[in-house]
Parts: structure tokens; C-alpha cells; sequence
């Protein structure tokens, strides 16, 4: 019975780190989002890429190569990251993998498509 607890033990310690490296990190403020950002945007006229600037207090300035901006806020509601902007609103979701972290913002209108970002170390 030792050994299989042992055994449990360390198959639970040597996985536990796998869990880190990759997937969904749970956002519980905004001030995480802080800094700056740069990625893609996807909509009807196609992918381009975009700056974002998120401030402490979750408010934001996003814009792209073509010129389009957007500023906006992200806020928790009922555990759930989720974002307004002057165009759009929706969810968002913040992700790590490999030393990366990123931003996925996804439009309730399917229209608008969505936008991917990574953190700017």
C-alpha cells in the first residue's frame, strides 16, 4: 500500500510543472493585462497586425497597421475575463506557454473576428 502512495506521490509531483507550461491562466485582475502588446487581428478584410497598450486599471488603446483604433476596457464578471470596447464587446482569455503569454480577444459578433496578442517582454 506504501508504494502505490508513493508512487501516486511522485507521479503527481513530476506532472504537476506540465500543468504550467501550458494553457488558460485564470485572470483575478485586471492589473495583469498591464503593459504592451502586439499581435493580429482578424476580420473581414483579412489578418493584420496591431499594437495594444492595456493600463493598470484594465482600460485600453488598441490599433492596427491600417490605422483602425479601438480603446476599451477589460473587467471580471462572475470569474470571467470579458472586454468592451468602441466597436465591439466580448471575451478574452490570457494564456501562457513556453515563456509566452497570450492575449485572445474573441468579438460576441463573429463579424469583427478576433485578435490575438502577445505580451511585449
Amino acid at each position: 500500500m506504501k508504494t502505490y502512495l508513493v508512487l501516486f506521490l511522485a507521479a503527481v509531483f513530476a506532472l504537476s510543472p506540465l500543468a504550467a507550461v501550458a494553457g488558460d491562466k485564470q485572470v483575478k485582475d485586471v492589473k495583469e493585462l498591464a503593459g504592451s502588446w502586439r499581435g493580429w487581428v482578424t476580420a473581414e478584410q483579412g489578418d493584420e497586425r496591431a499594437t495594444m497598450i492595456v493600463s493598470a486599471d484594465g482600460s485600453y488603446k488598441a490599433s492596427t497597421t491600417r490605422g483602425v483604433t479601438s480603446v476599451g476596457q477589460f473587467y471580471l464578471q462572475e470569474g470571467k475575463l470579458l472586454y468592451r470596447s468602441s466597436r465591439t464587446t466580448g471575451a478574452a482569455k490570457l494564456s501562457e506557454d513556453k515563456g509566452t503569454t497570450t492575449l485572445t480577444v474573441t468579438a460576441e459578433d463573429p463579424t469583427y473576428g478576433t485578435a490575438r496578442y502577445e505580451r511585449v517582454k
